[in-house]
């Protein structure tokens, strides 16, 4: 099959939400003036997008922001699908890179994130090598120009393959949009993890510098720790709200005020520059009590986690970011709402409520 330029957005999500990613893109497009349909198999752990017009992927190229995504881990704009021969399967890979806006700042060969694509892992790292020295030979690969587009490689078997792209600063930094983190050694509980993802990935860099020591946060839910960790390995001075037990290493840290208390009912003495939440509960009623801290003036920004029920995902998330706008709305000043299915999230998603300068 010959090669041509990208036709369609390839989105990277969890196996098991094909559907909400679907909806995602597809709202995303409608937003930008741009129709399309997509193709997404059960548990696949991808989808197509495929715009109805020639030329419209151009436009979402150019107006939508991969930060507008919620169920995305991963945007390219890719070509193909690629029949590859078993005996030789460079000179298309080949062909396709020539025929994609590059050179190109790296190479990533990538499979979906399921039990079955897994079993490609290992031979997308024999056969890395032969690809990368070959585009290095063609001169399409320049691995000192980080500006440069990235190329990808999805293999969804071993002789099928997209070929695409992905801008660095509109697109996740990770292979397969996964972070790879570290579990810190330290840390009370693996859910530290999805406070640390959500920080790399949804806080600009200037949000993140107030993440820093001496700011004041309440951790709501905290037991046994594992947010109030990243805050307070930070320097951080942290009210650790829960009726159940704290980290005792935690504890002795002294940055950390622990009460035994309802999450749902406590409010601080003064204003804090940060509120995260991990706790379980109904969408609306983890909606309305982040709502009803920035009502109060009780915090400046806000990080939480919304359970989502089996059915109508895509819809509880929409609705939880209208409710949120609607309200702080009605307040002085205004916030950025960012809403991420992140790796280290399973059946939620992660919101954060940040204020504009």
């Amino acid at each position: 099959m010959s090669s041509a330029p990208p036709t369609a957005l390839l989105l990277y999500c969890r196996a098991g939400f094909e559907k909400e990613c679907a909806q995602d893109i597809t709202q995303a497009a409608e937003n930008h003036g741009v129709a399309g349909w997509c193709r997404a198999a059960p548990d696949s752990a991808h989808v197509l997008f495929h715009p109805a017009q020639a030329g419209d992927l151009a436009v979402l190229q150019k107006r939508l922001a991969f930060a507008e995504l919620c169920f995305a881990r991963q945007m390219v704009s890719v070509s193909g699908p690629l029949r590859l021969s078993p005996e030789d399967r460079l000179p298309p890979l080949l062909d396709a890179a020539r025929s994609l806006p590059g050179p190109y700042s790296c190479l990533w060969l990538e499979t979906a994130d399921t039990n079955e694509a897994k079993e490609l892992s290992g031979f997308c790292r024999k056969f890395e090598p032969h690809l990368k020295k070959a585009l290095s030979e063609t001169g399409l690969l320049k691995p000192d120009n980080a500006r440069l587009p990235r190329l990808h490689v999805f293999f969804t078997d071993s002789t099928t393959a997209y070929a695409g792209i992905s801008r660095p600063g509109n697109s996740s930094g990770w292979p397969m949009g996964i972070p790879r983190l570290k579990m810190p050694r330290e840390a009370p509980s693996r859910s530290t993890l999805k406070l640390a993802e959500a920080m790399l990935e949804m806080l600009g860099e200037q949000e993140r510098a107030q993440l820093r020591p001496g700011r004041r946060a309440v951790d709501l839910g905290a037991s046994p720790g594992g947010w109030t960790w990243q805050l307070a390995n930070r320097g951080m001075k942290v009210t650790a709200v829960d009726n159940g037990p704290m980290d005792d290493a935690l504890m002795a840290s002294g940055l950390v005020e622990h009460l035994r208390a309802d999450g749902f009912t406590f409010r601080p003495r003064h204003a804090v520059d940060w509120l995260v939440c991990d706790m379980v509960d109904k969408p609306a009623r983890a909606v309305d009590l982040i709502a009803r801290w920035f009502e109060r003036g009780d915090c400046r920004a806000a990080i939480f986690n919304l359970k989502l029920p089996m059915k109508r995902r895509f819809e509880e998330v929409q609705l939880a970011r209208a409710v949120l706008q609607e309200r702080l709305s009605r307040l002085e000043g205004s916030w950025r709402i960012a809403a991420r299915q992140l790796y280290h999230d399973r059946e939620e998603v992660t919101l954060a409520v940040l204020p504009i300068a």
